[in-house]
């Protein structure tokens, strides 16, 4: 069992125990819903859910906090990280409607037995971004020299450099939302600040197939500027409960955090400064750090037998 509090008192404010508790059952859902044989990770509890390659990702960002606060053993947390990893770079990439994804993205739902697509679903752009965060998080935060952890940072490279971020532009400057083996891309496109902001700093930042620095301007186009208390600031285009619930993901919000300085010198008000591509993968690596650190700052979780 875990040694945190009954429910919390909101009258009289949080306690770091209720911070803890609220910790726990969230990294809980990740660690309860996943597919031992395989890592694949349910998109909700109902029964038979097929797995959500977002969720794999969120699934993975937590890992450090789930070392860190005591709940997962270190030795433990790399075995599960690297069989996900491994199932996941094995999985078919091709054109084939039943493949698990193409082009080195994934599609959003997958048989959480096989890895295969299910429900005809889309090839996802952004869901595959929640999974290469989520993957370059664990890649940073297992730095040790032993050839486990060195899997896990070789695998998590080759998953992230393998997607092809100028595919996915479909001859536009801005990613598609995604595409499909019976029709094509679809008909969308990530623009304005929402949560589309990770696939940016991941396709600019990618060493094997990087996006120009015109995609990341087109993708700041539809940007609406306000000034507030004197700042010159973006709002984001579109609020729907689908962004609120991927921006409170620690992946994106550690992607946001360190990159809020590069967004800055690339708005309107500097003139348009040109994106460096090394920049953006400062940005990346930095954002990773930011996610460990995070994991460093929340309070612990006691964890015992009986």
């Amino acid at each position: 069992m875990v040694a945190v509090s009954p429910r919390p008192n909101l009258e009289s404010g949080l306690t770091d125990e209720d911070f803890a508790r609220l910790q726990f059952t969230s990294v809980l859902y990740y660690l309860h819903s996943t597919n031992p044989d395989n890592g694949l990770v349910r998109d909700k509890t109902q029964p038979g859910a097929p797995a959500s390659i977002a969720a794999i990702g969120m699934a993975l960002a937590t890992i450090p906090v789930v070392v860190e606060r005591g709940v997962l053993i270190r030795e433990f947390a790399v075995k599960m990280v690297r069989r996900r990893l491994e199932f996941l770079m094995q999985c078919h990439q091709g054109p084939e409607p039943d493949a698990s994804g193409y082009k080195g993205f994934f599609y959003h739902f997958l048989d959480i037995e096989t890895g295969q697509r299910v429900w005809e679903c889309e090839l996802s752009t952004i869901d595959s971004a929640f999974l290469f965060a989520g993957a370059l998080t664990v890649a940073t935060y297992f730095d040790g020299e032993n050839a486990e952890e060195a899997k896990i940072r070789t695998l998590a490279t080759a998953l992230y450099e393998r997607a092809d971020w100028n595919w996915a532009r479909d001859q536009g400057a801005t990613l598609t939302h995604g595409w499909r083996p019976e029709s094509g891309f679809i008909p969308y496109r990530w623009r304005g600040y929402d949560e589309g902001l990770l696939l940016y700093i991941l396709g600019l930042g990618s060493p094997s197939h990087p996006l120009p620095p015109e995609s990341y301007e087109a993708y700041t186009e539809s940007y609406e500027w306000r000034n507030i208390y004197g700042a010159s600031c973006s709002i984001p285009v579109r609020c729907s409960p689908t962004s609120y619930r991927i921006c409170g993901s620690i992946s994106e919000a550690s992607a946001i955090s360190s990159c809020t300085s590069m967004t800055v010198t690339t708005s309107r008000t500097a003139g348009k400064r040109p994106l460096s591509i090394r920049s953006m993968r400062s940005e990346i690596r930095c954002s990773s750090r930011v996610m460990v650190s995070i994991a460093g700052d929340l309070p612990r979780v006691t964890a015992r037998a009986g």
